[in-house]
């Protein structure tokens, strides 16, 4: 298949409202986690990547679907609002998919209503299954803010949901069922994932820090990441080609060799007809526990040697679950226009048992073409590989 350009992208997370927020907090290391907001009913119980502000609500057209998951998902539309139209007006509304990947939809708003139904005994006014809490509420409310109207699904396949999004639209580009794509992820803080992971025992109660010989766990965060893909046009970056495997070893841990990852990123490299040699660095999954990070880092000392150069950016945002690969990718694509890698932030000190080459500092960098990996419960991982510009 041939290379997409990603012709814009948005962002917001626990490190700002706006992209250009979360650029200069990775230029500058600037984490993002803190303590879990009361809202969120956790409070001083966790460190998370929280949205840093309040979240305008939905116009009033949108009431029914009115929940802190289309709220993130609306903020960072807004700032594709010009792309979006010049897109419809190249391709048509109706030549435009929208794919989405989410975790947890609308969890978080059906344990208010729990809340809210123990107190008074009954569900509250605004609460509806449908617009609520499914997977798919927040995409009537993206394609209808965004006035699109081609094909319009969500994938859920926990932590790899929103990486898998960018091979589903390169295959509708490719097949010819739509000229562009509307791709990413969102995903809202809520109790049931603080909870399960706190149950798993690898939820860290500082902030995360990936790759570190200090690794304690991870943090949960929330956010959202939109990219706009055109059969042609110019932006920030190119997806080349996406790998994905499943290896099934374990229901939530991966296969101690990363043979899974592997597999997924030699996958993304013979879609695109590269070597491990043309690749300048890596933006790995990279959770901070001890069984992801050291199979994720076998996978990459075995592929493409021990002196790859590997960032790791949870440490900035906490693990956003649903929305985390397209977030990742996205922050690829910003290290590739902007010519640098940013600081793994908590990664110092490395693992010496990990033989991968962890940025601890921001770095100056022409990147040809990077890997960004997300990795899932289950054994489903993906292999971004974007590229620079043509």
């Amino acid at each position: 298949m041939r290379p997409v350009p990603i012709t814009a992208l948005s962002l917001c997370n626990g490190m700002g409202m706006t992209t250009a927020e979360v650029l200069a907090g990775l230029r500058a290391g600037r984490s993002g986690l803190g303590p879990c907001p009361p809202e969120i009913g956790l409070a001083g119980a966790a460190t998370v990547g929280a949205m840093p502000g309040p979240l305008p609500p939905l116009p009033a057209e949108f009431a029914a679907y009115d929940t802190r998951q289309a709220r993130i998902a609306a903020l960072a539309l807004a700032e594709l609002a010009g792309p979006i139209e010049r897109a419809k007006g190249r391709w048509g509304a109706r030549r435009i998919a929208v794919i989405l990947g989410t975790s947890t939809g609308g969890i978080g708003a059906s344990e208010l209503a729990y809340a809210h139904h123990q107190a008074h005994g009954v569900l509250p006014d605004w609460y509806s299954v449908e617009t609520s809490h499914a997977l798919d509420a927040v995409l009537p409310v993206v394609c209808g803010l965004a006035g699109l109207a081609g094909p319009a699904y969500m994938l859920s396949t926990a932590c790899s949901s929103s990486a898998k999004v960018f091979a589903a639209a390169q295959r509708l580009i490719h097949l010819g069922v739509c000229d562009a794509a509307l791709v990413g992820g969102v995903d809202s803080l809520c109790q049931l994932t603080l909870r399960g992971f706190a149950g798993l025992e690898v939820l860290s109660p500082a902030p995360c820090r990936p790759f570190s010989a200090l690794r304690a766990g991870i943090n949960i965060g929330e956010g959202a990441a939109l990219c706009l893909l055109e059969r042609e046009g110019e932006g920030p970056a190119r997806l080349l080609a996406v790998g994905e495997s499943s290896d099934a070893f374990h229901m939530t841990s991966p296969h101690p060799e990363g043979l899974g990852a592997r597999l997924a990123m030699e996958r993304a490299l013979a879609g695109a007809g590269l070597s491990p040699g043309d690749v300048d660095h890596v933006n790995a999954h990279g959770t901070g526990t001890r069984q992801n990070d050291s199979a994720e880092g076998a996978a990459i000392a075995a592929l493409f040697g021990p002196g790859m150069r590997v960032v790791a950016t949870k440490g900035y945002t906490g693990h956003q679950l649903g929305a985390a690969g397209a977030t990742e990718v996205a922050f690829t694509a910003l290290a590739i226009a902007h010519g640098f890698v940013p600081e793994s932030v908590g990664a110092a000190p490395p693992d010496p048992e990990i033989a991968v080459r962890v940025t601890t500092q921001f770095e100056a960098l022409i990147t040809r073409a990077a890997i960004s990996n997300s990795f899932a419960f289950g054994g489903s991982n993906v292999s971004v590989l974007v590229g620079a510009p043509a």
